[in-house]
């Protein structure tokens, strides 16, 4: 184990310890015990490519990365390290000659974080993106690079960008959580021009280079149709040449290789992911070729575009694959990667002309390692030594549970090897479920303590959610989310039918919008579970979707319709909202932490549902104290946090925040009393 797991899991246990020992929580109490005084974090997330969709929604989760950007780029390699942008020439990279370009302690911008690198071809600009830790504020950096690096220009609000020519940069804006305009800026002539503008409230506008340098990409996606513009870098001026017109229900992303587009669309049937071949001058959809196509019930994860090779990395039936597609002689070879894989991460900024592809693989309980995969030999070599494998401790089980209309639903847990009375242990289920995004999965040091402590941990991959293909998806949004919930109470209760504990020692965690189906149970089957734990929890679906001013109403109707002008949707949704179906009954104790100038989760939202919750809570026991003598109030508890950051912090006020709601699980299902 790394030294810095080993120093996180004792801090974060003797936390736990000591606060296991507080007196009970009272059912009103609202904490706040962590400092306002932030420390700066500067850990590089990647940039957001075409073939993702952006964090915009209201369960959009920013996604922090294992490692810091390491990107080669002609003679140099140019990283981030410790707040700096530094960079060494290729034969000077192991003797430490490097050259810092740009400093955070030396900007007038506290609590911000680099996220975003892009070097212009000729070296003589460097643009960092970086983001405050705390809200969606966002800045863009250009400094002119030479014998003295100069900061020449700030750009607020911007949220992606790329480089076109040597002095030419194209960028959006973000402006309310959207992005609907690209700007041009020439820094020969000081010149700007508004180059694109979306009209469409739901579709959100990004950029990406392909990986040959010779477009710029503008794609505007909405959650279930895009639609791509393409810059000659050569020629920036000109007008965007558009690839497809959007068509309802189309989603497509374009690289480019030689003298053709190579587009990974889910136009055509099977339901599904394909890749397919276009010549560049007339790339409408009637000269579409198809190339390749995702098995069905796969989930694509991740597609890199190489010289010779097109790599995709998949999951299927619960393993991870590489189908590595050769663009010469047309041929597919697939490679298993390990059976104990969770998660998969790709490097950033892989080079185009590269033999070998890098990434991390883990799981909930195994840390990152790193592997190498030769493009040519079709071999995989695991580059990070382990001092203790992942089979040695911890028992990794996959399940099926059968759904309300007789869907198998997958689910994996994690115990410690060789458990007795597993009845008796405590239980941490996961659940998301929405945006086709799978359930988070990737490793969390505070999961080796609980797996210690004789917690089982279970993922439950429920419809909603992405890990069986799109068609997971569909089958869990708008008029059918009511299948995702259902899924989760199939899995608790198959859980708890095969004895992975009980009731009374079970507990529900979930974020963002996996707080629907979350709060969906906790109402309609409260029974199951003795606590819960939301962080962030999207809990006021209709009321939300009825205010057409919140800045991701329209962009959000894709995922749970328009209530403001269907009434039957505006049924449907009531039918499941959480805030909407609180009721006077016994609840399961809750813990929800929220920052307090969350834009995507607004506090206003939250306060609201705890009133209401906390009122059916001593409806209910003031209607039972006479029939049930010493009926115990469950304690609902709300912790504001400073900032506006969602569902992201800094390492240390994560850890207490771990810590903190630790605390709150060890003494709702008595595990402090058992020690």
């Amino acid at each position: 184990m790394h030294l810095g797991t080993k120093y996180f899991l004792q801090i974060l246990k003797d936390t736990v310890e000591h606060c296991v020992n507080y007196s009970k929580f009272s059912p009103t109490l609202t904490i706040r015990p962590y400092s306002r005084t932030k420390p700066q974090i500067f850990i590089l997330t990647k940039n957001f490519r075409n073939a993702c969709m952006p964090p915009s929604s209201h369960g959009g989760v920013q996604q922090w990365r294992l490692f810091s950007c390491k990107i080669s780029f002609g003679e140099y390699i140019y990283f981030e390290e410790n707040g700096c942008i530094c960079r060494s020439r290729l034969e000077e990279a192991e003797k430490e000659n490097i050259e810092v370009l740009l400093s955070m302690k030396d900007l007038p911008f506290h609590d911000f974080f680099i996220q975003r690198i892009r070097i212009s071809p000729d070296h003589r600009y460097i643009a960092v993106g970086i983001k405050n830790a705390n809200s969606e504020e966002r800045v863009c950096i250009i400094v002119k690079l030479g014998t003295l690096p100069v900061m020449e220009h700030i750009i607020s609000n911007v949220f992606s960008f790329e480089w076109a020519t040597h002095d030419i940069l194209f960028y959006t804006i973000q402006k309310n959580l959207q992005c609907h305009e690209v700007y041009l800026y020439d820094f020969s002539t000081n010149y700007s021009d508004l180059v694109y503008a979306e009209q469409d409230a739901r579709y959100f506008v990004d950029l990406y280079c392909t990986k040959d340098k010779r477009f710029l990409t503008i794609n505007s996606n909405s959650k279930t149709t895009s639609e791509v513009w393409l810059v000659g870098c050569h020629h920036p001026f000109k007008p965007p040449i558009l690839v497809q017109q959007r068509t309802k229900g189309i989603i497509y992303h374009v690289e480019h290789r030689n003298n053709d587009l190579y587009i990974l669309t889910t136009y055509g049937d099977p339901v599904g992911y394909k890749l397919i071949k276009a010549p560049d001058d007339s790339c409408g959809l009637e000269n579409w070729q198809f190339i390749y196509r995702v098995k069905e019930k796969a989930k694509l994860i991740e597609l890199e575009m190489f010289k010779d090779h097109c790599v995709v990395f998949l999951k299927y039936c619960g393993r991870l694959y590489i189908d590595n597609i050769s663009l010469v002689s047309n041929s597919i070879h697939t490679v298993k990667l390990p059976a104990w894989a969770c998660s998969f991460e790709l490097e950033p900024h892989p080079e185009y002309t590269t033999s070998t592809c890098y990434f991390w693989l883990a799981s909930p309980v195994q840390p990152p390692v790193r592997f190498a995969y030769s493009l040519v030999e079709n071999k995989l070599i695991e580059l990070t030594e382990q001092e203790v494998s992942i089979a040695v401790n911890c028992h990794a089980v996959h399940l099926e549970a059968k759904s309300k209309d007789e869907v198998w639903v997958p689910i994996t847990v994690f115990h410690k090897s060789n458990f007795v009375e597993l009845h008796r242990k405590p239980l941490l289920i996961h659940v998301y479920g929405a945006y086709g995004t799978d359930v988070n999965m990737s490793f969390k040091p505070e999961n080796l303590m609980l797996i210690e402590d004789g917690w089982i941990l279970a993922y439950c991959h429920v419809r909603g959610g992405g890990e069986l293909g799109l068609g997971w998806h569909k089958d869990g949004c708008t008029t059918k989310k009511h299948n995702g919930i259902h899924d989760l109470k199939a899995c608790i209760t198959l859980l708890h039918k095969l004895e992975f504990s009980q009731p009374v020692y079970t507990a529900l965690t979930s974020l963002s919008a996996g707080g629907v189906l979350a709060g969906a149970l906790y109402n309609n089957d409260p029974h199951l579970i003795r606590a819960m734990v939301l962080q962030s929890p999207f809990l006021d679906v209709l009321n939300t979707m009825l205010d057409p001013h919140l800045p991701l109403t329209t962009e959000e109707q894709e995922e749970w319709g328009n209530p403001l002008v269907d009434e039957t949707c505006k049924e449907y949704i009531q039918s499941y909202c959480p805030y909407q179906n609180i009721r006077p009954q016994h609840y399961p104790s809750l813990f929800i932490t929220v920052s307090e100038n969350d834009q995507r989760i607004p506090l206003e939202g939250i306060l609201r549902y705890m009133c209401k919750l906390r009122k059916a809570v001593r409806d209910h026991v003031k209607a039972k104290s006479t029939d049930e003598k010493g009926l115990q109030m469950p304690n609902i508890i709300l912790d504001v946090q400073p900032g506006g950051s969602h569902c992201g912090s800094s390492w240390e006020d994560s850890l207490n925040q771990v810590a903190i709601q630790l605390a709150f699980l060890y003494s709702e299902l008595g595990l402090d009393m058992q020690k």
